[in-house]
Parts: structure tokens; sequence; C-alpha cells
């Protein structure tokens, strides 16, 4: 008596298993799917294979899969990896470059692989790592409408809301938006708490009021409590961020933006990046209000 045959479960290539990269995967396999991850940092892999997930031994192995994840720090850096994969992509397949990069960068990829008859789709993340993990980030995406509709399931094990904004580069564009706002919101909360604490306010108060009131931001429930407790442990780097300012200010100057918030949201994290908080969580931008850093305080 024959059984029912059972088809594995749909195979994902990631390559770029960071905080974020990491967090989807998670996402993923928790949702049943197989992935295929690669990153140049061994530690990165074993931590995948511990979740479940198999590690490859080159970036082209990633990609020799009918969708690819790539999570990399800077659209530079996708660039090199997209060279290095081409050959290995099959006509037909989708690539999702959740990278924040140079929206004419992101275009410029899109048209390639367009024309190697290869799917792309910048799909950025709205939110740090742990957000991710706990299917609350959103995503936001340019590139053809029927490749972002043949990853909904995909869209879907994330969590949160995906949009599609419309041709490649759109929600590259409008991540650098996303990213303006919440930053300097991030920004203005450490102010205003560093204010509240010279003021003689208990600034755990003073928190729940800005929670309660007309003032309040996400970022108060994300960013506050790790203020307050100095706790810098990384669900998205100062460094990274500021890369993202840098690239606002960027294209800003190029389409004739005026930025003025930005430009002094960049000085500030200039100094905390120079305080040697580059790698720790962005909430650590607290620091640079404080009088003088405590006798001991290191940056996490």
């Amino acid at each position: 008596m024959s059984g029912n045959i059972i088809s594995p479960p749909p195979s994902i290539g990631l390559i770029g298993v960071g905080l974020v990269g990491s967090a989807l995967a998670e996402r993923l396999l928790a949702s049943g799917f197989q992935v295929t991850g690669y990153d140049t940092n061994p530690a990165q892999l074993e931590a995948l294979q511990k979740l479940g997930g198999h590690p490859a031994s080159s970036p082209q192995e990633a990609a020799a899969t009918p969708r690819l994840l790539l999570s990399l720090p800077t659209s530079s850096i996708g660039a090199q990896v997209l060279a290095q994969i081409e050959p290995f992509l099959a006509p037909g397949a989708i690539v999702l470059d959740t990278t924040t990069g140079d929206p004419h960068d992101i275009a410029a990829f899109g048209a390639r692989l367009q024309s190697l008859g290869v799917h792309y789709l910048d799909s950025t993340v709205g939110g740090s790592s742990r957000l991710v993990r706990e299917g609350a980030a959103i995503y936001i995406c340019g590139g053809e409408k029927a490749a972002f509709d043949a990853c909904l399931d995909l869209f879907q094990s994330f969590g949160g809301r995906a949009f599609h904004l419309g041709p490649c580069g759109a929600g590259a564009r409008m991540k650098l938006v996303l990213n303006l706002v919440l930053g300097l919101n991030r920004a203005v909360l450490a102010e205003g708490l560093a204010y509240a604490i010279a003021d003689g306010i208990d600034p755990a108060a003073a928190l729940e009021i800005l929670q309660a009131g007309p003032a309040y931001s996400r970022a108060m429930d994300a960013k506050g409590h790790k203020m307050l407790a100095r706790d810098y442990s990384v669900e998205a780097r100062l460094s990274q961020h500021l890369k993202d300012v840098r690239l606002i200010l960027q294209t800003g100057a190029q389409n004739g933006a005026r930025l003025p918030l930005s430009t002094l949201h960049r000085q500030l994290l200039e100094q905390a990046e120079s305080a040697g908080f580059g790698p720790s969580d962005n909430s650590a931008i607290f620091e640079i209000f404080q009088k003088a850093q405590p006798e001991g305080t290191q940056p996490q």
C-alpha cells in the first residue's frame, strides 16, 4: 500500500546571517521553510545550524535556490555579492534584498538582474532584529508586483505588514524616510530623558508620562528602558544607523531636500561613535546627552 508523497519544505537561500538575517531565518524556519545560509563569519553559520538551518559553504551555494534573501550592511557590499552569484541564479528566480542601501544602486541591481531573467525586490525592513524576531517589523518593497505577490508567503512568515510601493528602488527610498523619522525620534527621546534627569525628575516617571501623552512614539517602547538602564545590548547598531543618516543626507542633497535636523543628527551620532558606542545598540545615543559618563561605564 503506497502512502502519500510528502513534498519537501520550500527552500530559501540567505546571504548575510547577521542581526537581521538571523532573525529572518528564525521566522522562516519556524514556518517550515528550509534555509540555506551563507555568512563570512563562521560563528553566524554555527548559530544558523543550531536553529535548524543549513550552512552553505559559499554564497553561490546559497544562491542556487528559487528565492534568495540578501541581508547585507551596504549596497556596495550587495554589488560585490551579486557579481559573485549572478551565474548561479536561475532564470525566474527571485532575489529579495533587505539591505538598506543607496536607491540608485538598488534600481541598478534590479535592471541588471531583469536583463538576466531574474526578478529583484528591494525588500527593506522597518524595525530592529528584535522586532523582526517578534514578527512586528514591516517590509517595504520595490520591484515587479508579480514578484511581490509570489513572495507573500515569505512576508506572512515574517509577520508584520508588507507594502509594495512601485518599481525597484521605491522600497529603498521609503526606508530612508522611515529611518530619518525613527532615528530622530530616538535622538529626541534621549535628549528629553537626559533633560528630565538634569531637572531632578524621576526618569522612569518621565518615560511613563511621555508614553501616556501626546509626545508618544513607538521608539519609547523599544528604546526608553534601554536608555534608562544604559543597556546597549545590540538590536540595531549605532554605526549602522549613522551609515543610513549619511545616505539620507547624500540622497537629500541630490534631490534638493532640506535636512537640517538630519545634519545635526549625523553630528550627534558621530560623537557617539567617536566615544566608542558605534558597535552598541543605537539607543546608546543617550550617552552623549549625559553631563559625564559614570566611572566604569563601558559601551556594550
